[in-house]
C-alpha cells in the first residue's frame, strides 16, 4: 500500500505527517470520501468541486489546480493494487505554530490515502438497519457550517459514540430547531405515497454527492423527489426509509427509536434505487490506466 503525501508515495508504515500540522493541532483542513468501483473512480469531479468549495469557505488555498488534483487521485490509485477501493483525500492547513493563526502555516499539505472499507454487513444490507435519534444536534451553520466537509468531525464522533454506546450502529442527528439534519455519517430519505423525501439544505447538513445521484436515479424512474424540513414524525410514519454515503451506498432503515418502518422489511423502492446505484457504479467513472504500473 502507497500513500500520496505531497507529490510523493510513501509504504503505510513511512507516511508521515508534522505534529505541528495545524490539520492534526485544530482539525483544520478539508477532506473528501471517493470510491473506485471496478477500476473506475467514481463521481470523481463532483468530489473535487466540493473539495475546492470546502476549502474556499475556510479560505485555504490548495496549491494545485483541479486537473493536476484529478491526475494525482488516478495516480494514487493505480499506485495501488485495489480496483475497488476508498480514497480519502485530504488537504490540511500544513505546518505552523503552536497558536491558532492559520497565516504562520508554510503550504498546504495534501494525503491521498487508497484502501478498503467496510461500514456495514452484508446482513444489514438485506435486512435492513434499526437507528435512533441521539441527543447531540448538528452544528449550527452559523459556527461550522455542516456543508464544509472539514477535518473537524468531532460533532459526528459524539453523536456516533451515543449510538454505538446504545447498542446501534448508526444514529439520526436533529439541527438547533429539532428537525432532521442528517446521520453521522450519511444523508437520510423516506419513502411516502410514491413521493421520495430528504431534508432540504436550509436544515444543515452536508450535501451528499450520493444524495444527488440517488434523487437523480429516483427522477430518472419516475419518482417525485421533495426536499423540505421532516420531523421524526415523518420518519416514523414513512413508508421506507433509507441512507446514502459514498462509504455506504444505499442502506434500507427498518426500525427507527423503536418504531417499525412501512412492512419491517427494505422497501420497494429503496432496493430499486440500491440496484440502479449499483449499476451506475459499474458503468460511470474515470478509469485509472493499470499498465507500467510502478
Amino acid at each position: 500500500m502507497k500513500v500520496y503525501i505531497n507529490g510523493q508515495f510513501f509504504s503505510k508504515e513511512d507516511a508521515k505527517v508534522s505534529v505541528y500540522d495545524h490539520g492534526l493541532l485544530y482539525g483544520d483542513g478539508v477532506f473528501e470520501g471517493i470510491r473506485v468501483y471496478h477500476n473506475k473512480v467514481f463521481k470523481l469531479k463532483e468530489h473535487v468541486d466540493r473539495l475546492y468549495e470546502s476549502a474556499q469557505t475556510i479560505m485555504l488555498k490548495i496549491p494545485f489546480s483541479k486537473e493536476e488534483m484529478t491526475a494525482a487521485v488516478v495516480e494514487a490509485v493505480r499506485q495501488n493494487p485495489y480496483e475497488d477501493a476508498y480514497i480519502r483525500l485530504v488537504v490540511t492547513r500544513g505546518v505552523g505554530s503552536l497558536g491558532l493563526d492559520p497565516n504562520k502555516c508554510a503550504k498546504p499539505q495534501i494525503i491521498i490515502i487508497v484502501d478498503k472499507i467496510t461500514l456495514y454487513s452484508s446482513e444489514t444490507y438485506r435486512r435492513g438497519m434499526e437507528i435512533i435519534t441521539v441527543a447531540t444536534r448538528r452544528n449550527l451553520q452559523e459556527a461550522l457550517n455542516p456543508r464544509i466537509k472539514s477535518l473537524n468531525y468531532l460533532n459526528n464522533i459524539m453523536a456516533k459514540m451515543e449510538a454505538i454506546h446504545a447498542g446501534f450502529e448508526e444514529a439520526i442527528m436533529l439541527n438547533q430547531n429539532g428537525f432532521v439534519a442528517e446521520c453521522t455519517g450519511d444523508n437520510i430519505f423516506i419513502v411516502k405515497e410514491e413521493s421520495l423525501v430528504t431534508p432540504s439544505l436550509e436544515n444543515g447538513f452536508l450535501d451528499g454527492i450520493t444524495r444527488r445521484t440517488v434523487m437523480d436515479l429516483a427522477v430518472g424512474k419516475g419518482l417525485r423527489v421533495v426536499e423540505k424540513t421532516l420531523s421524526r414524525h415523518d420518519l416514523y410514519v414513512a413508508d421506507e426509509c433509507f441512507l446514502t454515503g459514498t462509504a455506504a451506498g444505499v442502506v434500507p432503515v427498518v426500525k427507527i427509536d423503536g418504531r417499525t418502518i412501512g412492512s419491517g422489511e427494505p422497501g420497494k423502492h429503496t432496493l430499486e434505487l440500491s440496484r440502479a446505484y449499483d449499476q451506475l457504479t459499474q458503468k460511470e467513472g474515470v478509469p485509472v490506466p493499470r499498465t507500467a504500473k510502478v
